[in-house]
């Protein structure tokens, strides 16, 4: 296959039939881990009591737990910034007991064997009504997303290219969240900004590359479809890497130093980036060869009296 002279010549839609058995793959296990084991839904989804309390010296998270077990407490224990301050989850238990009783009873187990007082921050209860409103809602918003894609799309480029990004997403979303399910990240409100985040993400990177697809289809007619998506996605890809490799930085940089707290959203979109520059490239590209796309679709409309310039 022929290209134009620049900085890379690599044949990606060549290996488009391995990408999409590649993409296949990934999205059956994603599923069958969504079924299978399922998201470990936080408390925001669940319901339950959150606590935070600020230690004199930082605390061995071990230890912490190991104590509200003695207590009889099911919880999960994370730090929250500095190593002093620990967050405490407890989900909600058939044990009617009032906010109070709960955080008194939590504050008397983290003080065992605690040199100083115990300061108790804050403590939020979320009741299980509003965890499904929470579910139900965070659904709704990534297919409004998703709607919202297509519509933009379409409306700037061509319908074949609002299937191409939507396929993109979904197929982003579906891989990103079985991920989740299959190493049990916790699945909260930041983890559902993630993902809306990874829409954003993946469509920006999709919307540069079919601008330059767009551009190319009339600038080399002569070319068949393959080869003016391929010439694309090469001068395009420079500008891919870069900024995947930058926006990775600052991400694992956030994930070993920003505190347990914010694992789930750094996980997510560390995963988000990783898989949608991978499928600006092979999946929103290799669906509009499949839809048929052609130089006809992108031709600028020849006005009646006005010559049109056939030159290459």
């Amino acid at each position: 296959m022929k290209f134009l002279n620049h900085k890379t010549h690599i044949d990606f839609m060549g290996r488009s039939k391995l990408a999409l058995i590649f993409s296949t793959v990934l999205i059956i296990a994603s599923i069958t881990s969504l079924v299978v084991r399922g998201l470990n839904f936080g408390l925001d989804f669940t319901g339950g009591t959150l606590i935070e309390v600020g230690y004199p010296k930082a605390p061995v998270i071990s230890d912490v737990r190991d104590n509200l077990a003695a207590a009889g407490f099911e919880s999960v224990v994370q730090t929250f910034g500095a190593a002093t301050d620990i967050v405490v989850r407890i989900p909600p238990s058939e044990n009617e007991e009032s906010n109070a009783e709960l955080s008194t009873r939590v504050l008397a187990a983290l003080s065992q064997g605690v040199e100083g007082e115990i300061e108790m921050r804050r403590v939020e209860f979320v009741g299980p009504q509003v965890g499904e409103e929470l579910t139900e809602q965070g659904i709704l918003a990534v297919i409004y997303a998703m709607v919202g894609v297509f519509l933009y799309v379409m409306f700037r480029f061509q319908w074949r290219f609002s299937v191409g990004a939507v396929t993109a997403l979904v197929h982003d979303v579906i891989i990103s969240m079985g991920v989740l399910s299959f190493v049990q990240i916790e699945f909260d409100l930041t983890v559902v900004a993630a993902l809306l985040a990874v829409v954003g993400y993946s469509l920006n990177d999709t919307i540069v590359l079919f601008d330059r697809i767009r551009e190319n289809f009339p600038r080399y007619r002569k070319q068949q479809p393959v080869e003016v998506v391929n010439t694309s996605i090469n001068e395009t890809l420079a500008r891919t890497l870069m900024t995947s490799t930058t926006t990775l930085l600052v991400l694992f940089a956030l994930f070993f130093f920003g505190g347990e707290i914010i694992h789930g959203f750094a996980f997510t979109l560390i995963t988000g980036v990783v898989i949608g520059t991978y499928s600006s490239i092979y999946v929103a590209s290799t669906m509009l060869l499949v839809l048929g796309v052609s130089k006809t679709d992108l031709m600028p409309v020849e006005k009646e009296g006005v010559a049109f310039d056939n030159t290459p």
